[in-house]
């Protein structure tokens, strides 16, 4: 009996390690997500945003403004923002199956219609796997600090 018992609790302990380690690997992959979200940004590069968000996405940005995937991409081709640095803060990722929920603070600084621009945000994304691929399918994000513009 106690052999069983032993066996028992040794092969539970073993399956609770691989779901902790691969549950460890898919937040690391959205943490890895976010950040390319960030330098895509930055880069204004819309074919690489395209991959990260699901063709149903919705975004709400800082001021309330709501946009779809389309809307979103040519709010980031904009010619007016220029965003310099963007750096996630504090980011965690919780997995819930098929679907990872991050938190983060993000500070974002760069030019924007020629004038320096500098903001810091919380933000909740929502994502899903499908497959074995993350797409983002929401957004939301709020200002901490009030953005300041410079001359």
């Amino acid at each position: 009996m106690w052999k069983l018992a032993c066996v028992v609790l040794i092969s539970a302990c073993q399956l609770a390690a691989q779901s902790e380690s691969k549950s460890s690997i898919e937040q690391a992959r959205v943490m890895l997500l976010e950040n390319a979200w960030n330098q895509a940004v930055q880069a204004k590069d819309a074919r690489a945003l395209d991959t990260l968000l699901a063709a149903d996405m919705v975004y709400v940005e800082y001021d309330g403004t709501l946009m779809n995937k389309a809307e979103y991409l040519a709010s980031v081709r904009s010619p007016p923002l220029d965003p310099l640095r963007i750096v996630n803060e504090s980011m965690t990722v919780r997995l819930y199956d098929q679907v990872a929920v991050v938190n983060a603070v993000c500070r974002e600084n760069g030019l924007k219609n020629g004038k320096a621009y500098s903001f810091r945000e919380r933000f909740t994304d929502t994502w899903i796997r499908r497959g074995n691929t993350w797409e983002c399918i929401a957004s939301q994000s709020t200002l901490i600090s009030p953005m300041t513009l410079t001359k």
